[in-house]
C-alpha cells in the first residue's frame, strides 16, 4: 500500500490496489467454487435421492413382485440413464469448448430440473399403466443427459479459475460438492423415514425428495448464470477460430493415448463413489444381506460418512498440491482395494448401529481420498482446447458400465456372496493403480 499526503492542499491519496486485487481475486475464486460445487451438488443430489429411494420408486412404476426383483428393476432404469451420460458428454463437453465453460454450466442444470420435475409428478403404474415407467426412463434419461457433460464443465471451470499452486484443492470442491448432495440426500432421506409411514412414503411421499431438488435448482441458475468466463478460454479463444473448432474430433484424433488412460482411470472414481457410497446405504438395510439395519439407520450413516467425505476430499486435494497427485493417488488405489473386505466382515459380525456409522466414515473417507484429487488428474490430462470435452467423454464412457450397472450387479451380485461389493472395490483398484501410473508417464 502507498500513501502520500499534501498537507497544504489537504489533499491525501491513498493506494489500495495490491489488496482491492487480492480481494477481488477471492471474491472471484469464492464465487468459481460456489458455482461449481452448488450446480454439481444439485446434479448429484437427484442422483443420490433416486438411488436411496429405489425400492419404494419401484413400488410406484412396476408391477407388484418380490422386493429384490423390483429393486433390480428400479436399478436397471437407474442404469439405463446413464446410456444417456456419453451422449450429453458429446454434445455439452463440445459445447463447452465452443461457446464457454459458463454457458455450458447453465445449461446443464436447466436440463436436469427438467427430469427431476418428470419423476417428481410421474402417475404411478396403476394410474396409467406402461405410461408410468416409460416417464420415469425420459426423467432419468435427461438427467444421464445433464449429468454427462456436467463433470468436465464444472471440472475444466473449476481448474482453470485456480491458481497453479492450488489447482487440486479447487477440483476437491467438485467431489466434495457429491458429498454435500449425499448428506442432503440422506438428510431428506432420514427426515422422510422418521415422520412417515412405510406405506405413506411408498404411495407417495417418496416424491418430496425431488420437490425438495427443485426448490433449490433456481438458486444454482442463478449463481452460474451470473459468472464471468475463464481467463484460460478467454485466452483460447481469442487464439483460434471457435467456429471451425471441433473439439471432440480433434480429442480422439490427437490425443487417443489420453482418451484410453481417461477411461480406465475413471473406473475407479466411478466404481468407489456408486459402491461404497451410493449403492451401500442400500446395502445396510437389504433383506438379504441379513444385518437388520432400518432404512433410517443407512440414512443416518449415510449423511454422517459424507461429512467426512467432504473433509476427505479437501484434505486429499490439498495434499495433492503439496506432496503431487501421483501419490496421494496411488496410494489411495492401496487403501481401496483392501479396506471393505475387514470392514464388512467386522460389521456381519457385530452389527451394530455405532459399529454402522463407524464402517460407512472410513469407507467415505477412502473413497474421498481418491475422488478428491480425481477431478484434477483428469482435467491434467487433457489441454484447454479440448478438456471439457476430453473430461466428459472418458468419464462417462467408464460412467456407462461402472456407475450407471452398478447398484444393479451388486444387488444380484451379493444375492451369491455378500461380500461381493469388497471384491468388486479390489479389481477396480488394481485398473486404477495401472492407470494412475500410465496417466503420469503421459503427461511428463
Amino acid at each position: 500500500m502507498n500513501a502520500n499526503v499534501k498537507n497544504q492542499g489537504l489533499e491525501t491519496t491513498l493506494d489500495f490496489s495490491d489488496n482491492a486485487v487480492e480481494v477481488k481475486k477471492n471474491s472471484k475464486a469464492g464465487r468459481a467454487v460456489a458455482a461449481a460445487s452448488i450446480g454439481n451438488a444439485l446434479e448429484w443430489y437427484d442422483f443420490s435421492v433416486f438411488a436411496f429411494f429405489a425400492s419404494y420408486i419401484g413400488h410406484s412404476f412396476f408391477v407388484e413382485g418380490d422386493e429384490v426383483s423390483a429393486l433390480l428393476k428400479t436399478f436397471l432404469l437407474f442404469a439405463v440413464g446413464f446410456i444417456a451420460r456419453p451422449i450429453g458428454a458429446l454434445f455439452l463437453g463440445s459445447y463447452g469448448d465452443r461457446v464457454g465453460r459458463k454457458a455450458a454450466l447453465t445449461l446443464t442444470i436447466g436440463i436436469m430440473a427438467a427430469g427431476t420435475f418428470i419423476i417428481a409428478v410421474a402417475p404411478p403404474v396403476w394410474v396409467i399403466g406402461v405410461g408410468a415407467p416409460i416417464l420415469l426412463l425420459i426423467g432419468r434419461l435427461l438427467q444421464g443427459f445433464s449429468a454427462g457433460g456436467e463433470i468436465g464443465g464444472a471440472t475444466a471451470f473449476l481448474v482453470e479459475s485456480a491458481p497453479p499452486e492450488k489447482k487440486a484443492s479447487y477440483a476437491a470442491w467438485l467431489q466434495a460438492s457429491m458429498g454435500i448432495s449425499n448428506i442432503l440426500a440422506a438428510f431428506v432421506g432420514m427426515m422422510i423415514t422418521t415422520f412417515f409411514t412405510d406405506d405413506q412414503i411408498t404411495g407417495w411421499a417418496w416424491r418430496l425428495p425431488f420437490l425438495v431438488g427443485l426448490l433449490i435448482i433456481p438458486v444454482g441458475y442463478y449463481i452460474r448464470y451470473t459468472l464471468d468466463e475463464t481467463a484460460e478460454f478467454e485466452a483460447e479463444k481469442k487464439s483460434m477460430d471457435l467456429t471451425k473448432k471441433q473439439p471432440l474430433f480433434d480429442v480422439i484424433k490427437l490425443y487417443p493415448q489420453h482418451m484410453i488412460v481417461g477411461i480406465l482411470f475413471s473406473i475407479l472414481w466411478t466404481v468407489c463413489v456408486y459402491v461404497l457410497v451410493i449403492y451401500m446405504p442400500t446395502y445396510y438395510a437389504a433383506a438379504n444381506i441379513g444385518l437388520g439395519f432400518s432404512r433410517n439407520d443407512a440414512f443416518t450413516a449415510s449423511l454422517i460418512g459424507n461429512i467426512f467425505m467432504i473433509i476427505g476430499c479437501l484434505f486429499s486435494g490439498k495434499m495433492a498440491d503439496r506432496f503431487g497427485a501421483p501419490t496421494v493417488l496411488k496410494l489411495s488405489c492401496l487403501v481401496l482395494a483392501v479396506v471393505s473386505y475387514p470392514l464388512l466382515t467386522w460389521l456381519h459380525g457385530s452389527p451394530e448401529f455405532g459399529n454402522l456409522v463407524v464402517v460407512h466414515i472410513i469407507l467415505c473417507f477412502s473413497v474421498a481420498l481418491f475422488s478428491g484429487v480425481a477431478p484434477s488428474a483428469l482435467a491434467g490430462l487433457f489441454p484447454t482446447q479440448v478438456r471439457s470435452s476430453g473430461m466428459a467423454v472418458s468419464y462417462n464412457i467408464a460412467a456407462i458400465f461402472f456407475a450407471g450397472f452398478t447398484p444393479a450387479l451388486m444387488t444380484w451380485a451379493t444375492t451369491i456372496d455378500i461380500m461381493a461389493p469388497s471384491y468388486y472395490m479390489a479389481v477396480a483398484a488394481f485398473i486404477g493403480y495401472l492407470a494412475t501410473v500410465w496417466m503420469y508417464k503421459l503427461v511428463k
